[in-house]
């Protein structure tokens, strides 16, 4: 049996000697020390700075519409980008697991037989046949930990992988919310039109009604009529505009355009007027997925600076054989043919020309530019989540003072029309006030609907309620 001459590379002297050197072994290059990123105690909008935080909640508890939360949980499903991100994922996993191979001994096999007939020589005319078979193993002795340094760059890249995918699904709950609110906010709009042609027609007919009297000039007729047509010129545009929206929203969840029906309809904005805490940013840059990418892929980048740094050093390798070599095949089973070795070998570096160094160099500025990436990372975070929260608070006072407009504007289309009916007012009274009514409330309904797209950017930009202790490890598989 092969495990017969196998016994001398067991020896318990081999053995120790092996664990000596692998106790002694070290890793080159310089370890990886989490960045402390300078970032302030508060955001700058945030007048009411805590721990808590509205990304440390599921996205269903922020988005509580059924309408929205089904289109989302369709996207999470069915989104092409979400399944092209999670085949990434794999790929990076399958990568980490192929470097991960390289610590451990590859062991082989290889074998021959050949037969034939000698026509020179002393044993002219006769006919022999010779075979052999071998099990090898090749075994790296990771010294200078260059192969531990490997393990630690691929990994921290199929982190960096898993975090994008992590980001994908922030952007997309985002960017389905976004839409979703946008589409109501076209509802509304088209709402609104309809009430602004309806109402430029009321004042038409009772127009005409006085011209046909009368009472009334041509002049006040052709007014009323072209305001009426004019705000019905805008209804088709904004149908325009919920098709395209709607097509979005079913891009986004993976199928083909389609109507999104049914669907709710945008509120005034008054259930956003409390208080929804952002958080620290020091909470913020340990949730948000793309800076946590960013930090995975500056891990990766200092270990390839150890990796470039082994390469100065002397590989040194392990070999084994064992196996059966017989001049003639049908002894290769009796056991008259064994053959084993055992062997080590080592290989280093003396004049490269200046490319190890080279390569070192290179290494150190991938690093500086992963750390600047990061740094850069912070900082946008930090002002996203800046430009939504003024965003927020700017909007809820427009929108207060756009309300007061358009009840004002009310009143004076009502008074007017009062006075017209009493001929104590013109025409141009009631057409000036209705025509000052119909911008008006369509800017009422865009803020309205700038209100909760910025919750969803601040929600966005905050991390999307990913937290660390929300989510499962990504090296499960590995």
């Amino acid at each position: 049996m092969f495990t017969n001459h196998l016994k001398p590379m067991l020896d318990p002297r081999i053995l120790a000697a092996a664990a000596t050197v692998l106790l002694a072994a070290c890793t080159v290059g310089p370890n990886f020390e989490n960045p402390d990123p300078n970032v302030p105690g508060a955001f700058r909008g945030d007048s009411n700075a805590s721990s808590e935080s509205i990304a440390d909640l599921p996205w269903w508890k922020i988005y509580r519409e059924p309408k929205l939360q089904s289109l989302i949980r369709e996207a999470l499903s069915n989104n092409q980008d979400l399944r092209i991100a999670v085949s990434r994922v794999e790929q990076a996993r399958q990568i980490a697991n192929q470097t991960r191979s390289l610590a451990l001994p590859s062991v082989g096999y290889s074998g021959n037989a050949i037969t034939g007939r000698n026509q020179a020589g002393t044993a002219f005319g006769k006919s022999g046949d010779s075979g052999s078979a071998f099990v090898n193993a090749v075994w790296e002795v990771d010294l200078w930990g260059r192969i531990r340094r490997l393990n630690e760059a691929e990994l921290a890249r199929y982190l960096a992988t898993d975090e994008a995918r992590r980001g994908v699904i922030v952007s997309l709950v985002g960017e389905i919310a976004q839409a979703y609110f946008e589409l109501l906010e076209l509802d509304l709009e088209k709402e609104v039109s309809i009430r602004s042609r309806d109402s430029f027609q009321k004042s038409y007919d009772l127009f005409q009604t006085r011209l046909e009297g009368g009472i009334a000039s041509k002049l006040e007729t052709s007014r009323a009529e072209a305001a009426s047509a004019q705000a019905a010129a805008a209804i088709p545009e904004i149908e325009r505009l919920i098709s395209q929206k709607e097509n979005q929203l079913s891009i986004l969840t993976g199928r083909a355009p389609g109507p999104i029906q049914p669907r709710g309809t945008l509120s005034d904005g008054s259930d956003l007027d409390r208080v929804i805490p952002a958080g620290l940013p020091s909470a913020m840059v340990r949730r948000r997925p793309d800076i946590r990418q960013s930090e995975q892929l500056l891990r990766a980048a200092n270990a390839e600076i150890g990796v470039a740094i082994a390469e100065y050093y002397p590989r040194i390798g392990l070999t084994a054989v064992a196996g059966r070599v017989s001049p003639d095949l049908s002894d290769l089973t009796d056991g008259k043919g064994n053959a084993w070795s055992v062997g080590a070998n080592l290989t280093g570096p003396i004049f490269q020309g200046g490319r190890l160094r080279a390569g070192e160099a290179r290494a150190r500025a991938a690093f500086d530019e992963a750390r600047i990436r990061h740094e850069k990372a912070v900082i946008v975070a930090l002002g996203e989540v800046s430009n939504a929260l003024v965003a927020r608070q700017k909007f809820a006072a427009a929108r207060v003072e756009q309300e007061r407009a358009v009840a004002a504007l009310n009143e004076a289309v009502s008074v007017s029309s009062e006075r017209y009916a009493a001929g104590r007012a013109s025409y141009f009274e009631i057409l000036d006030s209705q025509l000052e009514l119909f911008p008006t409330e369509l800017n009422l309904a865009r803020t309205r609907a700038n209100q909760y797209l910025a919750v969803v950017g601040l929600y966005r930009a905050l991390g999307g309620g990913w937290s660390p202790g929300a989510i499962s490890s990504a090296k499960e598989g590995l």
